[in-house]
């Protein structure tokens, strides 16, 4: 190791140990030392079991003191597997960065530190930031990385069932029901219920697709993911090196059934979740499943997981006048393919991504096609500016390590970095935005500048990345008018305020979807959902509403977002339902509302 690289890591291990035995006494005085007045500390589960972010000296110090002497952290070290302390910028603030190992009275954990000068005390080093993360219960760690199962790998039971007879009977469920029932199988399902597996918590999906995969496969036929490839690995079973730097829907939902196969998930296909009843004195759900052949089962689980995305139940506006209209109306989750209405005149309702891609995708079939734009949109070209956000994943740090650090930002924080990264994308695409803007399209950057990252965290959509439709509305081969023009619809299409009218054969509603909310009360009943409050987005808080952590109604989770999301925080849902199960953490959460 270099020297300069051994004065980084004594740095660190220095503030550690520091650390350590301001919280081993408690010691407010030192404590105030080792954070900067304006520091952030984000616990996810190690010390609070909760998941949680608290600001500024006074309010991490008060936090420390309630949750130490339960705790009893001990054994923070720099951790030398992970990758090395190292000086990094984020937010646009110039950091010493440092991942580090520490253990609990309860499990063993991972953090991040980021250690800036104080230039009002001879420029001593201080925490900006810092995570603590919990990673295994003791007693209760995972399979994976451990030794493979027990067993003569060479004998042979001639007479009894081989792997596949007992793969088919612990799918089957037919003398016991599942600890944990998730709902819905896209990547949301398949990460929670692959770490649940590998921490021996008896777990089924369902999904009313006929095949594992079909949330991807049967969208429209263009659909690439927007993100790269680097970024969107599945718990355990990452991508091959082969694949593609975006990858296609097909290719992805062939990979969900591969993955159920080697996870060794139970997963039942074509299998409608139709809602349940808490019994608050058994501490079990009693819900109903419909099966594909029409019969139902009952099934009594402890914990639902609801892991229908934040794209679940089409958004079907009531739009005057549209009945009026004498084509076909579809949704956007209804659209396939463009083939079919070659030579035809289409509009597309909603400047999102699903509206731009369906746009294009028409229009390449030889489709006349009028974009119409409800709100302002954010777009953003699909390379460089919308991976950006990514960059991290590009700089070298193992996987493990990047969804570590990216864990570590907190809101405040993550806020100010996509303002920045907002600002660099507007400049590299300044061309584009400039020939919107002439052609009348209304743009935006998301709320106070945060772009779209923290659209999709908050709403859920309400942009466009890049992919050429943007150049064929520049262009003028995709018709652009707002929604606010148009009159009324007929039957034969759209009439303008300007008395002209807009022929179409099809409208298709790109106009996003309903909140779980929604779907909380359509399952559950409006007693359940009013508990539980409102789902995603942040509120008044700084994490995301009711997402991977326990909620005030007991025995029901919810886990969504894109692949990158469900890998890191499946791993923390897992484990809070892990540790109810084992007794260490009561049922109910705090309301997150």
């Amino acid at each position: 190791m270099l020297a300069g690289s051994e004065t980084i890591a004594t740095s660190v291990d220095h503030w550690l140990g520091q650390f350590e035995r301001a919280l081993a006494e408690p010691d407010d005085v030192l404590l105030k030392t080792l954070f900067h007045p304006d520091s952030h500390w984000r616990d996810v589960l190690a010390l609070t079991w909760h998941i949680r972010t608290v600001n500024g000296l006074d309010t991490i110090l008060r936090e420390l003191n309630a949750h130490v002497g339960r705790a009893h952290p001990t054994g923070f070290r720099t951790d030398p597997h992970r990758t090395a302390p190292r000086y990094v910028t984020r937010a646009g603030t110039k950091a010493l960065e440092a991942i580090f190992r520490f253990e609990t009275a309860e499990g063993r954990g991972s953090g991040v530190v980021r250690l800036t000068p104080d230039a009002n005390d001879g420029d001593t080093l201080r925490a900006w930031t810092l995570l603590t993360a919990l990673d295994e219960i003791k007693g209760f760690a995972e399979q994976v990385g451990r030794s493979r199962p027990s067993g003569k790998s060479y004998s042979r039971d001639f007479r009894g069932p081989n792997w596949l007879d007992l793969r088919r009977s612990a799918a089957e469920y037919v003398e016991r029901d599942p600890v944990v029932l998730v709902v819905g199988g896209g990547q949301a399902g398949l990460s929670i219920a692959a770490r649940l597996r590998q921490l021996q918590v008896d777990t089924l999906i369902v999904d009313r697709g006929q095949r594992v995969g079909d949330n991807w496969r049967n969208r429209y036929h263009a659909l690439t993911l927007h993100n790269q490839v680097q970024v969107n690995h599945l718990p355990y079973m990452p991508f091959p090196p082969s694949w593609p730097t975006y990858i296609p829907k097909d290719k992805l939902a062939g990979w969900f059934e591969a993955y159920v196969e080697g996870m060794e998930l139970n997963y039942w296909t074509a299998t409608e979740f139709e809602g349940g009843a808490y019994n608050e004195r058994e501490e079990r759900w009693s819900v109903v499943l419909r099966r594909a052949d029409g019969t139902k089962r009952e099934m009594r689980p402890r914990h639902v997981v609801m892991a229908t995305g934040v794209s679940g139940i089409p958004n079907l506006p009531d739009i005057p006048t549209l009945r009026n209209f004498g084509g076909k109306i579809l949704h956007s989750s209804q659209y396939d393919d463009g083939e079919a209405w070659k030579g035809r005149n289409v509009l597309v309702i909603g400047t999102g991504n699903s509206g731009h891609d369906i746009a294009q995708d028409l229009y390449s079939s030889g489709a006349k096609v009028t974009l119409v734009q409800r709100n302002s949109t954010l777009i953003v070209n699909i390379e460089p500016s919308a991976q950006l956000p990514y960059a991290l994943y590009d700089e070298g740090p193992p996987l493990e390590d990047c969804d570590l650090i990216t864990t570590s930002i907190p809101l405040p924080l993550l806020r100010k970095t996509h303002i920045l990264l907002t600002e660099r994308a507007k400049n590299l695409d300044q061309e584009l935005l400039d020939k919107l803007e002439r052609v009348g399209f209304k743009l935006d950057f998301g709320e106070d500048g945060t772009g779209w990252q923290f659209k999709y965290l908050t709403r859920g959509g309400g942009y466009y990345f890049n992919v050429g439709c943007s150049d064929l509305i520049v262009e003028g081969e995709i018709g652009l008018v707002q929604f606010s023009d148009i009159a009324e619809f007929v039957a034969e299409g759209a009439r303008m305020r300007s008395g002209d009218t807009l022929a179409a054969d099809l409208i298709v509603l790109a106009t996003g979807y309903k909140g779980q909310d929604y779907l909380v009360r359509k399952l559950f009943g409006n007693d359940v959902a009013a508990r539980v409050g409102p789902i995603w987005g942040f509120g008044d808080g700084q994490e995301l509403r009711n997402m991977f952590t326990r909620t005030s109604q007991p025995g029901l989770w919810f886990i969504a977002g894109s692949l990158a999301q469900c890998r890191i925080y499946s791993k923390y849902l897992a484990l809070q339902i892990k540790a109810c199960e084992a007794g260490l953490l009561p049922r109910v959460g705090a309301h997150t509302a």
